[in-house]
Order: structure tokens, then C-alpha cells, then sequence
């Protein structure tokens, strides 16, 4: 059983404070190296920015054009790294990016594609190839005026679940993870630090200490840094909102697009579970509270409009089924347009001799958290002596130990072991689950054996797993982030789904 409050807490080497892709990676790396962690969430695991991407494993070709290079050089190492360490919830996909005749020109294009080719140490990734969008499928949903595209690689990301494999991993580790969990202050006391928290379903308030304290509050770290610190005038973060919009599947390519605009940002259109085609980003200044964020009627013309200027059929308004929004933490480096602030993260530390230190996250992106994590170490261990060294590079997720190549066969096999699965059942527990599929269908010999249908492909047995081990607490925790069922399911389906969910939150608190 998860812990989801923080009667599981005790004292730490290191406590970390967010449960997004960064805090969790910390926490899995340094639990990895045999420190002690405890890390507070006080929401759902990836509740915020986290869940809220446009879900690529890329180096960001877009960030060549801001001199990003360490960065991109970076992300762009990483992609095989994680694909291998989790096969399952990560896979390749082609890029097509057609020439639009006055934006950027082709051969500038194409000589960013040559670096993107060659300056990350590509190795299972196909390379950058010329189409002619006369002739290849992937010209057919577009407007006739495309002659001339080009198609590149990079991977595609279940992003919420990223983060929960993360805190999974780092729970079977020893770490305690306590989701709705509130740090409401952190104090020194000589050499350590007293972190008071408050468990919101509960309302158990519990004091824990720690040796290292980490800031890894996303876009609530200066809120971290003024209301739990206590510190005034705090400004360290640009909040950058993007939203996405997912409209009924728009073509049946498997490769998704890469469209350029004139106003010189970029949105991408891509394949999106099964039945949709996900369209976004933007990028506005963001100056409300991150919990509130949504997508605006601004954002929602913008990504309709733009993605009009390529396809043959118009996106329209009411094609548009569901649409999410994400706050992005950048540090704020003065630059003076949302798009160009560094997507590079920034670790600093407060040290002082004979106290207790501390770590604060900024910015960073769900390609590099790995990397990230190591550097967040890097600096731990100055301060409490190195333990194990890293790890990860090697590291498999849960469910992903199998390899990089072999996701087909893993279905197949799934299919053999549950031959009441439907074929498509058993694809999507493997891209969610990977080998931990089996740990819901346990001894089951029919579809019965599963438990209540809420609809679709979606199970009780399902969502006790996902109650009993990846931390989910409501509807929205199974529904929008761990399995997007959300978007097949209609009002009542979905209102079940919210009921059984709140009787195993009472039997499980």
C-alpha cells in the first residue's frame, strides 16, 4: 500500500518538496545511492506542469534557434537513455515538418536538422530524411501548397505516468512518498531541518526532520521560498502557460507534424490515443495562481487557426473534445517574450557553515530530469558525503524491464497468457504497465474475473492496482493523468468511476 499521508514520514537524509517529474526523480536517484528520502506532494503525483506537456523525449529543435546548444546536446542524449529504461511508457516517433515558403528556409531547416542529427550521439534513432509531400501520405491531410517536407525522430512520453513509475521505483526503494501532504513550514534547527506537514485527507499534522531539504515545488517553488520559508520579495520563476487542445483523430499517419507559424513559434499536431490528434503548444505569460490555470479563448483560436493554416479540413472549435493547460517554471533570465526564456534548469543551494542546507529547482524539462537529478546529487553529496554513485543511466522503470524493441512481443505474449484480452486491451496495459500488466489480471481466466466495468476497456481490478500502488485517490487521478480513459468514457461511466474511487479512498485511509 502507497503512503498517501504523512504518518508514513520519519526522519530523512533528504526531504523533497513536489511530486512532479523533478522531485520524483530526485527521489529515486538519491534513494538509489542509499540515502533516506521523504518527499510531500500536496496533490496528486504530476498534478501540475508534469501532466500538462506535450508529452515529446526531445532535445527541442526550436531551442537551436535561442543558441540553447548544452541544453539541446543534453536532451537529445537522453532520448535513447530513456527509452530504454522505460520501452513501455516511451516510444519512437517521426516528425514531419513542412516547408512553409516565407517562414524559416529550407536550408536552415535543414541545417538545424543536420545538428539535431548528429550532436546528441544517435544511435537506434532514424535520421533526418527529404519528402516530397506531392507524392508521400503524409502531404494527403495537408493543404496542396506543401511540396516539401522534412521528417525527423524523436520519442513520445506518457508523461503523468513517467513521474508515478519514478516515484514507484523510488518507494520500492525505501522512500516515502506522501501524496496530499502539505509542507506547511520548514525551519532550521543547527544542523538540520524541521518540516512540519499536514496530511489533507486526514488532517494529521506531523513534524519530521531531515538533513537536506529539497525545492522541488515547480511553478509553487517561490511560494515555497516566501510562504513556507517565510522569506519576502521572492522572484526567481517566469510562469509560462501552455495549453493543448485534442480533437478527433485528424489523420490516419502514424507520424505527427511539426507546423512552423508566421508570428515564429511552432505547434505540433500528433497521433493521440488512438482515437485523437493533440495539437499544441502555446506559450503566454502566466501571472494567476498555477492551480487555477486553463486554456483561453485566446489559446484556443490560436491553436485552431494555426493548425488550419496546414491542414486541408479546418480545426474548428467544436472538434475539440478536451483541452489541458500547463504551467511552465522557467527561470526568469529577463528574457522578453515567453518563448525565449531558457527551458535550461538552475539548481542553486544555501549553504552556510554549521546549517542546514538547501536546494532550489528551477526551470528544467521532462526530457533532462534525469540529468537533472544528477545534478541535484552532485551538490547533495557535497554537503552529506557521497553514498552510492549514479545509477540510473541503467536503471529500468517499473514495468520496463524488458527490451527497448520488443514492445510487440510483450503484447503478443500478454495475449497468449490472457486469451480473453481483446487485442487492444492488451496493447494498452502494455504501454501503460509493461510487465506489471500481469500484476492486475493476476489469476484471472475470464473478463469477468476483473471486476465491475465502468466502460471501455476499464476495470475495478484496474483501478484497485492503480489505488494500491500508484498512489490514485480520485476519478480525475485514474481518468486524466494514469490511463486518459477520460476521453472514451461518457458522464455516467465517468461518474461511476468517480464513486468507486471514493469508496477505496475511505476503506484505504
Amino acid at each position: 500500500m502507497p503512503e498517501t499521508g504523512a504518518r508514513a514520514a520519519r526522519d530523512f537524509d533528504i526531504f523533497i518538496i513536489g511530486g512532479g517529474i523533478n522531485g520524483c526523480g530526485i527521489a529515486r536517484d538519491a534513494v538509489g545511492r542509499g540515502y533516506s528520502v521523504g518527499l510531500a506532494e500536496m496533490n496528486d503525483l504530476a498534478s501540475g506542469t508534469s501532466s500538462g506537456s506535450t508529452k515529446l523525449i526531445h532535445g527541442g529543435l526550436r531551442y537551436l534557434e535561442h543558441y540553447e546548444f548544452r541544453l539541446v546536446r543534453e536532451a537529445l542524449m537522453e532520448r535513447e537513455v530513456l527509452w530504454r529504461n522505460a520501452p513501455h511508457i516511451i516510444w519512437p516517433m517521426r516528425f514531419v515538418l513542412p516547408i512553409n515558403k516565407g517562414l524559416r528556409p529550407a536550408w536552415l531547416v535543414r541545417l538545424g536538422l543536420f545538428l539535431y542529427d548528429h550532436i546528441g550521439g544517435r544511435k537506434l534513432l532514424p535520421k533526418t530524411r527529404t519528402l516530397d509531400m506531392r507524392s508521400d501520405p503524409a502531404g494527403k491531410p495537408l493543404k496542396g501548397n506543401y511540396r516539401r517536407a522534412f521528417e525527423y525522430s524523436d520519442c513520445w512520453v506518457n508523461d503523468a505516468r513517467f513521474v508515478v513509475l519514478n516515484a514507484r521505483d523510488a518507494a520500492e526503494r525505501g522512500a516515502s512518498i506522501c501524496t496530499r501532504t502539505r509542507v506547511t513550514a520548514a525551519r532550521r534547527e543547527g544542523t538540520s531541518w524541521l518540516i512540519d506537514l499536514e496530511d489533507l485527507r486526514s488532517g494529521t499534522v506531523e513534524t519530521v526532520r531531515a538533513r537536506y531539504l529539497v525545492n522541488a515545488a515547480g511553478p509553487w517553488v517561490d511560494h515555497v521560498i516566501s510562504g513556507v520559508l517565510g522569506r519576502n520579495d521572492v522572484h526567481n520563476v517566469r510562469l509560462v502557460q501552455g495549453s493543448h487542445i485534442v480533437i478527433r483523430r485528424k489523420f490516419d499517419d502514424p507520424r505527427a507534424y511539426f507546423f512552423q507559424n508566421a508570428d515564429g513559434r511552432i505547434i505540433f499536431a500528433i497521433p493521440y490515443e488512438d482515437d485523437f490528434t493533440l495539437i499544441g503548444t502555446t506559450d503566454r505569460d502566466y501571472k494567476d495562481d498555477p492551480k487555477d490555470v486553463a486554456i483561453t479563448d485566446e489559446e484556443t483560436d490560436y491553436l485552431c487557426a494555426s493548425a488550419s493554416e496546414y491542414f486541408a479540413e479546418p480545426v474548428r472549435r467544436e472538434d475539440i473534445v478536451w483541452s489541458y493547460s500547463g504551467v511552465r517554471p522557467l527561470f526568469d533570465d529577463g528574457a522578453s517574450k515567453a518563448q525565449e526564456a531558457t527551458r535550461d534548469y538552475v539548481l542553486k543551494t544555501e549553504e552556510a557553515d554549521g546549517e542546514a542546507p538547501m536546494l532550489h529547482v528551477f526551470g528544467g524539462k521532462i526530457t533532462t530530469y534525469r540529468k537533472l537529478a544528477e545534478s541535484a546529487l552532485a551538490k547533495i553529496e557535497d554537503a552529506l558525503g557521497a553514498k552510492g554513485g549514479p545509477w540510473t543511466h541503467e536503471g529500468a522503470l517499473p514495468g520496463g524491464d524488458f527490451p527497448f524493441d520488443a514492445y510487440e512481443g510483450e503484447v503478443t505474449d500478454l495475449g497468449q497468457d490472457y486469451p480473453f484480452l481483446e487485442a487492444g486491451f492488451a496493447a494498452r496495459l502494455v504501454r501503460l504497465y509493461g510487465t506489471r500488466a500481469r500484476k492486475i489480471l493476476g489469476n484471472a481466466l475470464s473478463i469477468e474475473d476483473l471486476g465491475r466495468h465502468f466502460g471501455k476497456d476499464l476495470y475495478e481490478a484496474e483501478l484497485r492496482y492503480l489505488v494500491a500502488q500508484e498512489w490514485a485517490v480520485t476519478g480525475a487521478d485514474v481518468l486524466w493523468r494514469r490511463t486518459k480513459r477520460g476521453l472514451h468514457l461518457n458522464a455516467d461511466e465517468t461518474a461511476a468511476v468517480d464513486a468507486f474511487m471514493r469508496e477505496l479512498a475511505v476503506a484505504s485511509h
